[in-house]
């Protein structure tokens, strides 16, 4: 009787297993209930009243501008930290960077309780300001996102490109623009996934912010809370292929900066 023939193949049984049964169904389930009534009929009713409804549009383009005001804060205080980390004799630079990224090591809602009582102590009333607390809330719990892909990126970086370029006699502003701006692009490309994404739908922030605003995350939860299925399955599949088209057309930068380092994600 021969024995069983074990394979390195058999090892992807078990993922293969959660991802069918995790991903694959729920999925499916979700697909089924956006293109189906209450009597179980198919129909593209859900999918018109997404486009034609002002509440999901308007909760859409809200969620928009809070990822972008976000991810644009994110970019601008993660840059310049990670360049002069990167490029700095620091010996114990790495333990400046791990310090930046200790906050998320505490409880997430520690983190943003924390946050609302120092809110409340400068501003008074937190319904006053809706938006900039979701920018500053959002900001505070996705910065490490931004900061670790870029710190990667440049620390990777070949000096010898900035050396001949100064050899040539381009400036420090010049090396920085034609040299190592375009080769931290994957860097930023990584950050700027892992942060605009979850910037439109984690709306426990804002809820915790005592924010009454919707973004599309708080939307979907509505729907399903009032047992509306369909409604809700139609705007987490729409949701869901707005985030699969942004992936796609950031996908390639990441693999070109593969080799440098900068596909984090």
């Amino acid at each position: 009787m021969r024995g069983l023939h074990f394979t390195r193949k058999q090892l992807a049984i078990p993922y293969g297993l959660f991802l069918t049964c995790f991903v694959a169904l729920p999925l499916l389930v979700i697909i089924y209930y956006a293109f189906t009534n209450g009597e179980g009929q198919f129909t593209m009713g859900n999918l018109i009243g997404f486009f034609t409804s002002p509440n999901t549009i308007g909760t859409l383009c809200y969620s928009f501008a809070i990822a972008i005001v976000t991810t644009c804060v994110c970019l601008l205080l993660a840059y310049p930290l990670a360049f002069i980390l990167a490029r700095s004799e620091w010996k114990q630079k790495n333990v400046i960077v791990v310090m930046f990224v200790l906050p998320m090591w505490i409880n997430f809602t520690l983190r943003i309780t924390a946050l609302k009582e120092l809110l409340t102590l400068l501003e008074g009333n937190l319904a006053y300001y809706p938006f900039l607390n979701s920018v500053i809330g959002m900001t505070y719990d996705f910065l490490p996102f931004m900061i670790l892909p870029m710190y990667t990126t440049l620390c990777k970086l070949d000096q010898s490109l900035l050396e001949a370029a100064a050899d040539l006699g381009a400036g420090p502003i010049q090396v920085f623009l034609k040299v190592t701006l375009p080769l931290s692009v994957p860097g930023i490309i990584s950050g700027v996934v892992m942060v605009f994404l979850p910037s439109m739908t984690n709306y426990v922030v804002l809820d915790m912010l005592y924010n009454s605003t919707y973004i599309m995350g708080s939307l979907i939860g509505s729907y399903f809370s009032a047992y509306d299925w369909h409604n809700g399955s139609m705007i987490a599949l729409v949701l869901l292929l707005i985030i699969l088209i942004f992936t796609l057309i950031t996908d390639r930068y990441s693999e070109d900066g593969a080799g440098r380092g900068g596909a984090l994600l």
